[in-house]
């Protein structure tokens, strides 16, 4: 099956030979394509809240990349414009997959390439549920319990801070914002782990270690010392 998107390119590489403008037209050709695609697979961006598209099940043939990016701050981006659509973005991050060469959206015929900065989602808002449970809410709707099944991990920025993120699905994580980050570190206790002593969060039983408790002491007190 001839990939469509493939077809689109070979359109938009006529286009630009004839010096025609037909960024809005793609672009309206590609939300109207995935969406038919969606509904063709019993669903719409009304549902997929409820239910997401077995993505994992689908194996169509890659077709390229395409121009979309997902910036660190959570901004999709395509043609090097922002998507300003909430329903368009969610849409699209029902069909996002993450495969061993990268970051795909996959529909029953057909996978593109797209471009990820750093994660697909970001972690926007937190509750705690007693017992101790954390529950996540992502920019794009999403509501996940941290876990066995979602497991958070912790990596350090460049800056030599440290950046939670929280697993969404399959190969999906969501990093937490700034604001997701404080509330984190609010809820930290120390525990004994790997045998040494940790610094970390709890949820749902599941103890996740941020670092050692020596090197978070040795970063506070670097930090008391640049602010000296």
């Amino acid at each position: 099956m001839r990939c469509l998107t493939a077809t689109r390119l070979a359109i938009s590489s006529s286009a630009r030979a004839s010096s025609w403008r037909l960024t809005d037209f793609a672009e309206r050709r590609l939300f109207l394509m995935i969406d038919s695609l969606i509904k063709n697979a019993g669903l719409d961006a009304g549902k997929a809240r409820q239910a997401l598209p077995p993505v994992e099940q689908w194996h169509p043939p890659f077709c390229g990349a395409i121009d979309m990016r997902i910036s660190r701050d959570g901004t999709w981006f395509y043609n090097g414009t922002p998507i300003a659509r909430p329903a368009l973005v969610r849409l699209f991050s029902t069909i996002l997959r993450k495969d061993p060469d990268g970051y795909v959206l996959v529909t029953p015929v057909e996978k593109v390439g797209i471009d990820v900065e750093d994660a697909p989602f970001l972690a926007v808002e937190m509750s705690v549920v007693q017992p101790r449970v954390l529950r996540f809410a992502t920019n794009v709707g999403d509501w996940v319990e941290a876990g066995t099944e979602h497991p958070i991990r912790f990596e350090k920025s460049a800056h030599g801070g440290i950046k939670p993120y929280i697993h969404v699905r399959g190969g999906l994580w969501a990093l937490a914002t700034r604001t997701m980050s404080l509330e984190l570190a609010g809820l930290c206790e120390t525990r004994e782990h790997a045998g040494a002593a940790c610094f970390g969060v709890v949820s749902a039983g599941v103890f996740f270690p941020i670092a050692a408790e020596a090197e978070v002491e040795a970063l506070a007190a670097g930090g008391s010392e640049r602010s000296a």
